[in-house]
């Protein structure tokens, strides 16, 4: 999961794909934390990404860097606890001015039964599963 956690970092920008009812939607984020060994990434409540993973929890993310593509698919669970919240925010004191720990707007979720997969058009992919 290190290994993922740092691809994502280093990348950047990454693009998270969810279902709404039955239409896909893909939109880029950049956040993402390791917390008590878990992948996490964050959002606002208010987004319809939110709402989409909430009725619908299975989620893909791809990031693209330096001629390799990362793809994790899983399961996005919501960990309302504060401690999760300002681990995330402590890593992204910018989105301070944003979000709080504390609020009800901010919320971070974890992968569950994640299958992340590095891949290149050189080199054969390689599969990491937490």
């Amino acid at each position: 999961m290190q290994e993922v956690y740092e691809f994502l970092k280093e990348a950047g920008t990454y693009y998270l794909a969810t279902i709404d009812g039955g239409q896909p939607r893909v939109r880029p984020f950049g956040t993402v934390d390791i917390f008590e060994g878990k992948l996490y990434i964050q959002t606002g409540k208010v987004k319809p990404v939110s709402k989409q993973l909430e009725a619908n929890p299975k989620a893909e993310l791809c990031a693209f860097m330096n001629g390799k593509w990362l793809r994790v698919a899983g399961k996005l669970i919501r960990d309302d606890r504060v401690e999760a919240k300002k681990h995330m925010l402590d890593n992204y004191p910018e989105l301070k001015s944003m979000y709080s720990a504390e609020d009800d707007n901010t919320e971070v979720l974890y992968f569950e039964d994640a299958v992340a997969t590095f891949s290149s058009f050189t080199e054969a992919p390689k599969e990491i599963r937490f």
